[in-house]
């Protein structure tokens, strides 16, 4: 069961942001605009300028995860022990990169999709 990010009472001190909170956090219209904004801490503006100073805010706020061999290996393991087709190859991926990196946690909108990982790192509901 996922807990959800409003729910928090302590932020870990790392998780991975799913790629469908930043997108929330970019799209006004998404339900989970707010909270995604809340989670990524700055609301993102419309205008160019704008749109190149959050990239700018988040790259300096979040640190990219390099995919290498490691990765990899893990991703096979991981593969090994949780069943996964087509698209959930690539959550596996984001969990494998997880693991390799001492990540415990991912922030989600798409709970189900990171579900059969529960047993390997905690679920955070947007």
């Amino acid at each position: 069961m996922a807990t959800r990010a409003a729910d928090l009472t302590a932020v870990p001190d790392r998780v991975m942001l799913d790629a469908n909170v930043l997108l929330a956090a970019t799209d006004e219209g998404r339900a989970e605009h707010r909270d995604a904004l809340t989670v990524v801490n700055d609301g993102l503006g419309l205008s160019l300028p704008d749109a190149l100073g959050n990239v700018r805010a988040i790259r300096e706020r979040t640190t990219l995860l390099a995919e290498d061999s490691k990765v990899t290996d893990r991703l096979l393991g991981l593969l090994a022990d949780v069943e996964c087709r087509g698209r959930q190859i690539h959550d596996a991926n984001v969990v494998a990169t997880m693991l390799v990196y001492g990540i415990g946690a991912v922030v989600t909108i798409n709970v189900r999709d990171f579900a059969r990982f529960g047993g390997h790192v905690d679920l955070i509901r947007l």
